[in-house]
């Protein structure tokens, strides 16, 4: 089996350590040794957090063995990193361990200099912190991970379940992320970075854009311009471009192709549409873009799609058999 050993220190943040023990305790195999061993390997057998004391079963010893170590964020950053916590994670990572940080547990990593010349990141409101205590690190405050091989951080709370995703897709592939995905009611891939989570304008300032955001959803499936929704948020095209980006982190172009996608998803999984209908219904111009995108985004085409997760009943094909999977545009 694999063991996945995730660190428990005085301080640590509860959220950030239970969605390790999460994601890789559910997963299911057909093969049951390649499965994973989860084990919160504590600083000592009683671990304090802020609401309540933790009992850790295994120790930093057991860190050292482990095939990949998880190291969750942690409360106090004015507290040095304990001697005996750098000296674990640096030994597991000396014998070959990937070594993962979910938010403000890049530090421990940054001190066990397993991060000096890599891009990382960590939550955004500790990323000027992190790249004035260790100059050598590259630190990237808008992504929500990043993959430095060995070594993988990932931004604040959330960001965590989006790398342990990842790293459960790596290991085992799409089919079994995506179930694991499924159990945690969240998406295998989540598109923008953490500027989409830094600035946000108040609630129901003339410039906050979610009731827009609402109604894009809606009307996905309508062909939206750059102009028509600037007219609706009564900007400019060029004002409305630069305060969607604020606020979403991404382009309008991009969100509305992600809602639609996600329309897509939520049809294949519980209607007998044809893949025409699907691309009319979700709001793509034909076919072969509904699929183009659909494979950039998913990682598998609508028909795998339909396979792994729609609905028992057989999905009709038109006459001319146009849901046949492709990727052309």
């Amino acid at each position: 089996m694999h063991t996945v050993a995730v660190l428990a220190a005085h301080g640590v943040v509860a959220f950030d350590l239970t969605i390790p023990c999460e994601v890789f305790g559910r997963v299911r195999l057909p093969d049951p040794s390649h499965e994973y061993r989860v084990q919160v390997c504590g600083e000592a057998s009683e671990v304090r957090t802020r609401a309540f004391d933790i009992h850790a079963p295994f120790t930093l010893t057991d860190l050292e063995r482990a095939d990949t170590v998880i190291v969750p964020g942690v409360e106090d950053l004015d507290l040095a990193v304990p001697a005996t916590i750098v000296e674990a994670v640096a030994a597991a990572y000396a014998r070959g361990a990937r070594v993962a940080s979910i938010c403000t547990g890049a530090f421990v990593l940054a001190a066990a200099g397993l991060l000096d010349g890599k891009r990382a990141t960590t939550h955004w409101q500790a990323a000027d912190l992190l790249a004035s205590r260790y100059p050598t690190v590259i630190v990237d405050s808008d992504v929500l991970f990043v993959e430095a091989g060995q070594v993988v951080t990932s931004a604040g709370a959330s960001a965590g379940l989006d790398m342990c995703l990842h790293l459960l897709r790596l290991d085992h592939g799409h089919a079994v992320a995506a179930d694991v995905a499924r159990l945690a009611v969240a998406p295998l891939v989540r598109e923008g970075g953490q500027s989409q989570f830094i600035r946000r304008e108040v609630s129901g300032s003339a410039s906050n854009l979610g009731s827009l955001l609402d109604w894009m959803a809606q009307n996905a499936h309508r062909p939206l311009t750059v102009e028509l929704l600037a007219r609706r948020a009564a900007m400019s095209p060029r004002t409305f471009a630069r305060r969607f980006r604020e606020q979403t982190g991404t382009t309008p172009l991009q969100w509305l192709i992600t809602a639609r996608v996600r329309r897509a998803q939520e049809l294949l999984e519980t209607s007998s549409l044809t893949i025409n209908e699907v691309a009319v219904a979700s709001g793509f111009d034909d076919p072969a873009t509904l699929r183009d995108r659909f494979q950039r985004m998913v990682g598998v085409g609508p028909n795998a799609y339909r396979r792994s997760f729609g609905s028992p009943a057989k999905p009709s094909r038109n006459r001319k058999g146009a849901d046949r999977e492709g990727c052309t545009i």
